[in-house]
């Protein structure tokens, strides 16, 4: 240990410095199983005074990313850390994303920012992450983690807990717990969930949103620092049976063939549905409408401003459990069909 520290210029931990370090970029990590309410959470927290000057980098567990596209109605600088899942394939994207913003932040080509908030994929272990800031010492040297934000659902959060590492994993390297959706279920099953939550992560604490509503700085203040990157660790196999697929559309969709379809694949098959999520052009629609299902809960749909780049493309996106693509498409068809006779 000491033969690496014989150089007069080194210090304890490495080399000196050849000028002092300016302040680093605080980074946020929200992470949270499918369908927890990561991005309604982070479009409210975009449009407070605190969630200003914010880049986001978005990174999704399908072939199209949903959420970078929603993103973008709210900040000027949202990145899609390409396809899968950060507990796979992470390292070189993350790495190169977040220099690249500060290298074209620094030049003048993207608009000022002060802060980074990641949103993980819903199957992602975040463990990687924090153990790539903790031990790349050239990251460490322009970006601090500031905390780790996971988004619980209370309506499916007790299910995800019970049947996934995943979501259990993501709750236990935490600094902070965001509890969703609690005005939609009784007061006994949230009383369980939170039961559920201090005993797989005791002593961080635990915020209420409704609606992604919470208290900005919940997500901006310092974590725990006590974390050690020995702690962390990855699976890089997810849950058996998860597959994603995408549906897409050239032509406007019709609104009611598109909610039949749903009614009728929610109502054979919600219970594996474990996320959709989707932009849709729809007949009589000037702006994209944003659509999400979690099982058998759908949320209602949202209507946004403008259309992210890319066209006015309908890209539906599902995450479920043994559902074969080929028979959503077909279901899709047939009603298309219907109603056309």
């Amino acid at each position: 240990m000491l033969q690496t520290l014989s150089s007069p210029k080194s210090r304890m931990f490495g080399r000196r410095r050849r000028h002092e370090r300016g302040p680093r970029i605080p980074v946020t990590v929200v992470t949270g199983f499918l369908g927890a309410g990561k991005t309604t959470l982070l479009r409210h927290f975009l449009s407070t005074p605190e969630g200003s000057n914010t880049a986001i980098l978005v990174n999704e567990f399908g072939a199209v990313g949903i959420d970078n596209a929603i993103l973008r109605s709210s900040t000027d600088e949202a990145i899609l850390l390409g396809n899968g899942c950060l507990c796979c394939d992470f390292r070189s994207d993350l790495q190169i994303a977040l220099r690249q913003l500060v290298s074209d932040r620094d030049k003048g080509r993207v608009t000022d920012f002060e802060r980074i908030v990641i949103e993980t994929s819903g199957l992602a272990d975040p463990g990687p992450i924090l153990r790539t800031f903790a031990t790349d010492r050239a990251l460490g040297d322009e970006f601090h983690l500031q905390c780790v934000a996971v988004v619980v659902d209370a309506v499916q959060g007790m299910q995800a807990l019970n049947q996934f590492s995943e979501a259990r994993r993501q709750v236990i390297v935490a600094d902070r717990i965001i509890v969703t959706k609690t005005d939609l279920t009784e007061a006994r099953s949230n009383s369980e969930l939170m039961v559920t939550l201090r005993a797989l992560n005791p002593r961080i604490p635990v915020a209420l949103a409704t609606d992604g509503k919470i208290n900005p700085y919940f997500l901006t203040e310092n974590g725990n620092e006590w974390r050690l990157a020995a702690n962390y660790f990855a699976e890089t196999v997810h849950s058996d049976r998860i597959n994603s697929f995408v549906l897409s559309f050239d032509e406007p969709v019709a609104w009611d063939v598109f909610a039949r379809a749903m009614e009728t694949l929610v109502a054979l098959r919600g219970a594996d549905l474990l996320r959709v999520k989707g932009i849709l052009n729809v007949h009589g629609c000037d702006g994209p409408v944003v659509v999400q299902f979690v099982r058998h809960l759908a949320n209602p749909p949202v209507e946004l401003d403008t259309w992210p780049a890319g066209g006015r493309v309908s890209r539906i996106v599902f995450i479920t459990q043994e559902i074969p693509a080929r028979a959503v498409r077909d279901l899709f068809d047939a009603a298309a069909a219907l109603a056309i006779e």
